[in-house]
């Protein structure tokens, strides 16, 4: 059905434009959401969708569609939106290009996965946190099949499949008039989410937060978890791309090939990564899939690129043109982000300082400078390698790209959360401003 979709375009814009390109994003979604401990929302539908990006005389215009009876309206009306653009050179679509198969995005079990199915998973998960003796506050579990098709007049035709399944899960817990709360969530491209194991990290985190005690203001090492080190390095990754650096909201923009974060540390931006949330064959351009080194061994190596901003930098696209559906024209965003570590620390070997399970506020953070100050949540103070009391609430400032040239990788689970795959985090000499 897809590529009749794709044809019917083809023909309405024939001879009306300089180049096309035809994205048609097909999807079946299950979402489930609850408030406290009762389903408040279910949905089970399937989506199709159409969007068109044309080029004439050096302009680009774009229109969509998830009526497929406006199919040659919609393609009219995207030529027509060219009108609306400025004349630009560095506007292209994908070329052909040879394509790598990436293993372990599609699960079949999907196609046997009912609503029905699907509540009962997410009410065992609520009842497992039940008996484990927190109140849950909101819980979600989603699956997802997505299948796209990228078609332009450069002669790139190249299909996508892959499915996707999330759990999340927030609790609280009282003692003495002392209140405590937690959230967590796993992600994977199979079903294969434990979501009893789940229930009993999140509320065994919640139980260790209670009874705080503070924590006295000073420079501290700092173990980032996952979720705290996701939302601080969102900052970080930001300067890598692409437009950010020719417009000069990038403090990287003149380092390249010099040291910006500790020697023991790769970055690789992996679309092909098994298994990886993020992976395919193309980005959502059509340019075929390809690793990139941002950082090897400490040293700033590449930034990433869709291919209108590669063309105006005079380089080539990094496979990083993604949408979020068909609703959207590509912008530049990274896949799977792997934080590699040559070289790990025990968590032993810590003897002094403070873990903190995720921080409030990590999009205040001053995109270009770097500059952070944000809240501590779930927070403990370590003391010769173990964690001990847990700590109030309490502040956390720092510069994200300064800590970045000393960071080090616990040796913990690496764990993808979002684009990130990293183990935990420690950073140095970071101010803790107790309450």
């Amino acid at each position: 059905m897809i590529y009749g979709i794709a044809d019917d375009v083809k023909k309405a814009v024939k001879n009306k434009c300089d180049a096309y390109e035809i994205y048609i994003d097909e999807g079946k979604v299950i979402q489930l959401d609850s408030l406290k401990e009762e389903l408040n929302f279910a949905k089970e539908e399937i989506e199709l969708g159409l969007g068109i990006r044309v080029i004439k005389d050096n302009r680009q215009g774009f229109a969509f569609t998830s009526n497929l009876d406006k199919v040659e309206e919609t393609a009219l009306k995207a030529i027509e939106n060219t009108k609306l653009t400025k004349t630009d050179e560095n506007y292209a679509f994908a070329e052909v290009e040879k394509v790598t198969e990436v293993k372990k995005i599609y699960d079949k079990k999907f196609g046997d996965l009912s609503l029905d199915e699907s509540v009962e998973f997410l009410k065992d998960t609520i009842n497992v946190a039940c008996d484990s003796g927190c109140e849950v506050t909101g819980s979600g579990f989603s699956a997802s099949e997505g299948r796209s098709l990228i078609v332009n007049s450069n002669g790139v035709s190249i299909e996508n499949k892959g499915t996707g399944f999330g759990l999340g899960l927030s609790v609280t817990i009282q003692n003495d008039g002392e209140i405590a709360t937690a959230y967590n969530s796993q992600s994977s491209r199979f079903f294969d989410i434990d979501g009893e194991k789940l229930a009993r990290e999140v509320c065994n985190l919640a139980k260790s937060s209670l009874d705080t005690k503070p924590v006295e203001t000073g420079d501290y090492d700092v173990v980032l978890d996952y979720y705290a080190a996701t939302g601080l390095l969102q900052t970080f990754i930001g300067a890598f791309n692409g437009e950010n650096v020719s417009r000069g909201r990038s403090i990287l923009k003149d380092k390249m090939g010099q040291e910006i974060t500790n020697p023991t540390l790769s970055i690789v931006d992996n679309p092909l990564l098994e298994k990886g949330m993020f992976s395919s064959k193309c980005d959502d351009e059509g340019t075929s899939s390809q690793k990139t080194d941002l950082v090897k061994n400490g040293i700033l190596n590449s930034f990433i690129y869709d291919i209108y901003n590669a063309n105006r930098e005079g380089v080539k696209t990094t496979s990083n043109g993604l949408r979020g559906s068909y609703l959207t024209t590509p912008m530049i965003s990274p896949t799977n982000l792997e934080f590699k570590f040559s070289e790990m620390r025990e968590f032993d070997e810590i003897e002094s300082g403070v873990l903190t399970t995720s921080v409030l506020g990590a999009h205040t953070a001053n995109p270009i400078s770097g500059d952070f100050s944000v809240e501590a949540s779930n927070a403990f103070k370590i003391e010769n390698g173990e964690l001990t009391e847990p700590i109030t609430k309490a502040m956390i400032s720092g510069n994200i790209f300064e800590i970045m040239k000393s960071v080090e990788g616990v040796n913990t689970d690496i764990k993808q959360y979002g684009s990130f795959i990293i183990p935990k985090l420690l950073v140095h000499n970071l101010r803790v401003v107790g309450q």
